[in-house]
């Protein structure tokens, strides 16, 4: 038995972070996901880390996403992870300064490959780009890479499954998972993690947000078993 891909659930619609987040969250508290996050947008900082800190006292581990182009935005959500105690820090272009923040506060970052644009955001750029990429990040330190692959321009299963054999590390296979091909996909691809948000505000799954979560995790394992 091989091991699951993990889901990161996140709080998010549309690349952003729904208002009602900590409400949401306390609804689907007791599912079996233990990876949890959110978008840098639009919610204050106060709540974001009363978010986190709700999402800790129920043993979650907990992300910051951030949908970021300029380093100065970058470093901004950088130090918004490192104020919420985040375990991870997924997207960003890469900068050394949001690395150097990461390695300092101990925060595992996971930054974008590829050109990426817009909001909610699209990918563009060659297969083998993106995997040269990933391994000069990985050189200078950084844990994993943030892999948008179904917002690729061109074809995301060649490239989720190439970039995935080529990294040997943790890829997170992050946007637009929103049905159960594409979950049989990812458990081929076998990526570290993939995240679902809007799909589940989109009711993708079918059910409550409690019982969609538990549906991916339950047929996951299943495809894993």
């Amino acid at each position: 038995m091989k091991k699951s891909p993990e889901l990161v659930v996140m709080l998010t619609h549309y690349d952003r972070t729904v208002e009602n987040a900590y409400d949401v969250f306390d609804q689907c508290k007791n599912t079996k996901a233990k990876y949890w996050g959110f978008k840098e947008e639009p919610i204050p900082l106060r709540q974001m880390q009363e978010l986190y800190s709700y999402m800790k006292e129920y043993g979650k581990i907990t992300s910051l996403e951030v949908v970021a182009y300029t380093e100065e935005e970058c470093v901004r959500g950088a130090k918004m992870a490192a104020a919420c105690g985040c375990d991870y820090l997924l997207g960003t272009y890469f900068f050394d300064s949001v690395n150097e923040i990461c390695q300092e506060k101990g925060i595992r970052y996971m930054p974008f490959v590829g050109k990426v644009s817009e909001r909610p955001s699209i990918l563009e750029g060659s297969i083998s780009g993106m995997i040269e990429e990933a391994h000069r990040y990985l050189e200078k330190g950084v844990y994993g890479l943030d892999l948008l692959g179904y917002r690729y321009t061109q074809d995301a299963y060649e490239l989720n499954r190439q970039f995935v054999a080529a990294v040997e590390a943790p890829v997170c296979i992050a946007g637009s998972i929103n049905s159960y091909q594409r979950l049989d996909e990812i458990a081929q691809i076998s990526p570290w993690s993939f995240t679902i948000g809007g799909a589940f505000f989109e009711n993708k799954f079918q059910g409550s947000i409690p019982e969609q979560i538990d549906k991916v995790c339950d047929y996951l394992e299943k495809k894993n078993a």
